[in-house]
């Protein structure tokens, strides 16, 4: 599926960029300069990320084979987390093996076109991940707050149609401004110094200032941040008025633990996003920017398993179902 999405979406881009790249567009493909220094200094960053992307791939498709393979899981909550770890495996791929391409690299160019397809992908896959946040927020509301009335409400069915609406909705929100942005003429220079296409960072390389699409972008990603940032904090704002009265002091302690777990991952993934693109990246130095990507690209994919999954019980006996039954098959 992804394979043809993309194939689509680069015949809509080469239809859309052609006249331009023809008339104004001087630049046929950019420079990633990714992190410099010494060999030995890349040669680390490469090792560390390879380990970082094997155990995120690892980590998340035992959660989304658990949650296949394992019955028992065939629940709202647990289908949400199959989903968002299915996500978190094409967030992080959308990116890092560029990322590790480019370090080996000598020269260290992506097209005109890759460029675009990959702030595409990579934009696209992380607002669906803010809005697989709040649907996730919104489930546990309901489970705390609601719970006599929380079969009837997320049943199986709205499950379903609540993760196709994120998945749909994440893809179809970035083409205009990209497309906006990708019409903009680029007539040199073409290093971007980071290890990925960021609007910051092309903006900058526009021949000629677009304030008003700059406006246009940063409304833009300032409302898909602060909307599903804003519907989170209100859901478990209301789970944790909801679990302050609940009698059992186990219970509290339970509740609150994975509350501060899931309120953790959100604080770190909207955290470094609202400094990236809500206020201006050009006040921002560069490599706090290659830090605040990594951080929400990398590292937050790889800690999401740990902290919405494997600190639950049924996840692991899924886990260990899983490794049981892959050790017996070899």
């Amino acid at each position: 599926m992804f394979t043809i999405i993309h194939v689509l979406l680069t015949s809509v881009f080469l239809t859309a960029l052609g006249p331009h790249n023809r008339t104004m567009h001087f630049v046929t493909e950019f420079i990633l300069l990714g992190f410099q220094g010494q060999r030995e200094m890349q040669s680390f960053f490469f090792s560390l990320i390879l380990v970082l992307y094997v155990l995120t791939l690892l980590g998340n498709g035992a959660i989304v084979c658990a949650v296949k393979w394992d019955k028992r899981l065939h629940t709202p909550m647990y289908i949400l987390l199959g989903n968002f770890a299915f996500l978190e495996i094409w967030y992080v791929s959308s990116t890092v093996p560029n990322m590790l391409v480019n370090i080996l690299s000598e020269t260290k160019t992506i097209s005109f076109s890759g460029c675009f397809l990959q702030f595409y992908f990579f934009f696209s896959l992380g607002t669906t991940e803010c809005f697989f946040l709040s649907v996730m927020a919104y489930d546990r509301y309901l489970a705390i707050c609601r719970p006599l009335h929380y079969p009837s409400i997320m049943t199986r069915r709205v499950c379903v149609t609540l993760v196709c609406v994120c998945w749909v909705s994440g893809f179809l929100c970035y083409p205009v401004p990209i497309v906006l942005i990708s019409q903009l003429p680029f007539c040199g220079p073409n290093i971007i110094d980071h290890f990925v296409c960021d609007p910051g960072p092309l903006f900058t390389l526009a021949c000629i200032s677009a304030p008003s699409t700059e406006l246009l972008c940063y409304t833009f990603n300032s409302v898909i941040i602060f909307g599903p940032f804003l519907f989170i904090l209100g859901s478990y704002t209301m789970v944790i008025r909801a679990v302050l009265h609940v009698p059992s002091g186990a219970g509290r302690t339970k509740a609150f633990s994975t509350c501060g777990s899931h309120l953790t991952v959100v604080s770190l993934f909207y955290g470094t996003l609202m400094v990236m693109y809500v206020s201006p990246t050009l006040g921002n130095p560069t490599g706090m920017q290659k830090i605040f990507t990594l951080v929400y690209s990398v590292v937050t994919p790889l800690l999401n398993p740990l902290i919405y999954s494997l600190r639950n019980k049924d996840m692991k006996n899924a886990l260990k179902k899983v490794l049981a039954l892959t050790l017996t098959q070899n």
